[in-house]
């Protein structure tokens, strides 16, 4: 199963710049990519920050982008987005029965399962009891193989100084349902933090990060003001399968310099 995923694309109306970056000209230069290259893909995963206010015409403008892509689509909420302004615009986007955009895939390598950690107001992610019902009740009959779990905010501590104040503020209680899990959790795979991550909880649970696909950080993990910057339109292509879970990031616009010999072996 190829599944590819973008995340924080930070849309704002058209001609608008956020951050020294133009976050349209980034998305369709990655989905123009995306349709070019992986028509055979099984799913197409947008994870939060769709938009950098929420404005009506920003997920205008998104659905616009994303109309040449012909697999399934899956867009999760980030603290940038606005809930009733995504559902006037995404009807069709699934929610769990309180509302939120939650929904599950089940796959031959297991189930998918979307979860929605947006709380207006809040640049934090917030996963209470209200949202947990859903994902109580996905993991029940998940089955016996292992679970992959996309959301916006990291669900673990990420240990970088600018998100010790907005990671997922529920107390450990996500990552702790996650861990009861008895099939266990292939990997976590979210965005918020602007930089990619790969990582593994104290309970052997994997996760990573894409790179932003807008404005991306500098990385300094040890510094509460990092530094914006721009680079290539971005996104990761997911690979799901008998072998397990591989994640490939892609950047759209890079330079070929030499093309190396095939490698015959051994």
């Amino acid at each position: 199963m190829k599944i590819i995923q973008i995340t924080d694309t930070h849309l704002v109306p058209s001609g608008t710049i956020v951050n020294a970056v133009d976050p349209e000209e980034k998305l369709r230069a990655a989905i123009a990519d995306i349709v070019e290259k992986h028509s055979d893909a099984d799913l197409l995963v947008l994870t939060g920050d769709l938009g950098n206010h929420g404005e009506p015409e920003a997920y205008a403008l998104l659905k616009e982008i994303l109309a040449p892509v012909r697999c399934d689509i899956r867009l999760l909420l980030g603290n940038h987005d606005d809930r009733s302004n995504f559902v006037l615009a995404f009807p069709e986007q699934p929610r769990d029965p309180r509302g939120f955009i939650q929904s599950f895939i089940d796959t031959a390598f297991g189930r998918l399962i979307f979860l929605d950690s947006h709380e207006a107001g809040v640049i934090g992610g917030i996963y209470g009891p209200d949202r947990m019902e859903f994902l109580d009740a996905a993991l029940t009959d998940a089955g016996t193989l292992p679970v992959t779990i996309f959301v916006h905010h990291p669900p673990m501590n990420v240990d970088i100084a600018h998100f010790d104040k907005i990671g997922m503020h529920d107390d450990g209680l996500l990552l702790a349902r996650l861990e009861a899990h008895t099939p266990g959790v292939r990997h976590v795979i979210f965005g918020h933090i602007h930089v990619p991550l790969a990582g593994t909880t104290a309970s052997g649970i994997g996760y990573s990060s894409g790179q932003a696909c807008a404005h991306r950080f500098i990385t300094d993990i040890d510094t509460p003001q990092p530094w914006w910057t721009d680079g290539n339109p971005c996104y990761r292509i997911i690979s799901l399968d008998q072998n397990g879970l591989r994640a490939y990031s892609v950047e759209v616009g890079q330079k070929p310099t030499t093309q190396a010999p095939v490698c015959e072996g051994p």
